[in-house]
């Protein structure tokens, strides 16, 4: 055996899963892995048949789960140099809420030859929406009974999450509802595999699973109101211990050992959620730091000592996002996919040719025109809600919107404009939770966006007037989750006894700092009081006319 020690962080996405091999004396990566899903998204067809699925469905096939194991987390320790008996600790982060139904030790439904031709035996990914109508009927119910725990979840249940999820399976294929023993989030699930012991983790549980330290699950009488075949669930298909991110879980047991070239006997943490795994790995463990995972939408992370209901969150949970904190995770439902649909749908040709001589991106040629743009000079404002408003409105059913445009409006007017107006969003969310006792003291921004354009960060600066971090790793949901693997090994084993000490050892010394321009504040505050107008006039019921339109278009 090295002096080196080596944490693992297994990072599971929406097509693919990354191994990623961390020093957890230095935090350098030293080795990385990707394994593409073989069977991707199901929202077409169940795999090797003709039997079609309804719409709005995404199932996945959990043997890719085991495949990531196999493939990636032998490719990443070769990359790495890296032996066997030097990895002491495996942290896990998965996409949430992604839930599939069991048998007793494990075994998915969906592997069994009497269930596989029953999509509902198949791991419903998290952005499976088919469940609709049982989250309607959730809020609806909730809502009349004053549920205690609605409050804390901004006042509304989505249809990604497990009770929905759940709900449709009863509904729907009632007999898989009555086979599956357990009913398990796919992170939680994966380090089952790995250990045998089966412990779910507080912040999907918590997040997704509408489960409170103090409360627990939502009550039996509540479950009974929502549909009689529920009763007692919390006690059977949701039993287990709820234990916070990066608690040790068990040991890695000798057939997953052999899948990933690993010896037998190595910490495995709790999972965590994909998203919530970048707070520790932009090296956040303290609260007043917001972390935003910049991508096609956007998550506001941010941790403090005490619960405060904030408008329009997604939850706050004690332990959620990390042990010993309150977590609150709130959210803009689209920011990197409006610029997509902008550049693929309405970009003319002219721009698209001249990137193309250029060898760049179009991205590329409208973020340095818009550049060369000052404040305001565009005379373009936008309502940043072309896939509904999240926090703090919490309505799927808003529309975005430019005003301003003339005959001189150009592209590159537009793409900052609508920069700008995720900007705005992003600060109306900052001053919802200030106004609601959560302290915003810095924003630490993580993701795609963060890494590929500078533009936006240094446009999010000025508008909120603070200084906007960029935290120093590619693969930060990842390096998270080898943070909670270090921490669940502890320091006999050569790990970390705190997260907030392995946070601190491994996270990259690179801090790329985009301070505000006092003038270009300045400007974005008139604008932003304009932006606040159009928000209040379209969002608070002043003129319904965006949901008017879609309900003339429903009916042509």
């Amino acid at each position: 055996m090295s002096n080196t020690k080596f944490a693992l962080g297994l990072d599971f996405g929406t097509e693919s899963g990354r191994a990623l091999v961390v020093n957890v004396a230095t935090g350098d990566v030293v080795g990385t892995a990707v394994y593409r899903y073989a069977d991707g998204v199901i929202d077409q067809h169940l795999p090797g048949t003709t039997i079609k699925l309804e719409p709005d469905s995404a199932l996945q096939n959990p043997n890719d789960y085991i495949e990531t194991l196999k493939q990636a987390v032998p490719e990443a320790l070769k990359q790495a140099g890296a032996r066997a008996d030097d990895v002491i600790g495996i942290g896990v982060d998965f996409t949430a809420c992604t839930i599939l139904p069991t048998r007793p030790d494990g075994t998915p439904l969906c592997f069994l030859d009497q269930w596989k031709s029953n999509p509902h035996a198949w791991t419903k990914l998290w952005k499976h929406h088919a469940a609709q109508p049982e989250a309607n009927r959730i809020n609806d119910i909730a809502r009349a009974r004053s549920e205690p725990w609605l409050p804390i979840y901004g006042g509304i249940v989505s249809s990604e999450w497990l009770h929905s999820k759940t709900l449709q399976i009863l509904n729907d294929a009632p007999e898989i509802f009555d086979a599956a023993e357990k009913i398990v989030e796919a992170g939680d699930w994966i380090v089952w595999q790995m250990t045998g012991a089966l412990k779910r983790n507080a912040c999907a549980a918590g997040y997704k699973g509408l489960w409170q330290k103090e409360l627990g699950y939502p009550s039996n009488d509540f479950l009974r109101a929502l549909d009689p075949r529920l009763d007692r669930m919390n006690e059977t298909k949701l039993a287990g211990a709820i234990v916070a991110p990066g608690t040790r879980v068990g040991l890695l047991n000798a057939q997953a050992a052999q899948w990933m070239g690993l010896q037998p006997g190595i910490a495995v943490a709790a999972a965590t959620i994909d998203a919530h795994a970048a707070v520790p790995g932009a090296g956040v463990t303290e609260p007043g730091r917001m972390v935003l995972i910049l991508g096609t939408s956007t998550c506001h992370m941010i941790l403090d000592r005490a619960q405060h209901l904030v408008p329009g969150i997604s939850g706050v949970v004690e332990d959620g996002i990390l042990p010993g904190s309150f977590g609150y995770e709130a959210g803009q439902v689209g920011v990197g996919d409006i610029f997509e649909w902008f550049v693929e749908h309405n970009l003319a040709a002219w721009y698209k040719h001249e990137a193309k001589v250029r060898g760049i991106s179009p991205y590329q040629l409208l973020e340095e025109e818009a550049t060369k743009l000052k404040p305001g000079q565009s005379g373009l404002l936008a309502l940043d809600w072309w896939n509904g408003c999240r926090t703090p409105l919490v309505d799927a059913n808003l529309s975005g919107a430019i005003i301003g445009a003339t005959l001189g409006t150009r592209a590159p007017d537009i793409y900052r404009a609508l920069i700008e107006a995720t900007a705005f969003g992003r600060a109306l969310i900052i001053e919802t939770f200030e106004q609601n006792g959560v302290a915003v003291n810095e924003l630490v921004a993580c993701g795609g966006l963060a890494e590929r354009n500078k533009l936006l960060l240094q446009i999010y600066a000025d508008v909120t007037g603070r200084e906007f971090v960029q935290a120093g790793s590619g693969h930060t949901s990842a390096l998270g989750a080898a943070m909670l693997g270090a921490y669940a090994a502890g320091k006999n084993a050569g790990g970390h006894d705190s997260i907030t000490d392995a946070a601190k050892q491994m996270f990259p010394a690179k801090r790329v700092a985009h301070t505000p321009n006092a003038a270009h504040h300045a400007t974005y505050q008139k604008l932003f009081a304009e932006y606040r107008k159009l928000h209040t006039y379209f969002g608070r019921g002043e003129n319904n006319v965006m949901k008017r339109l879609r309900e003339i278009r429903n009916e042509v």
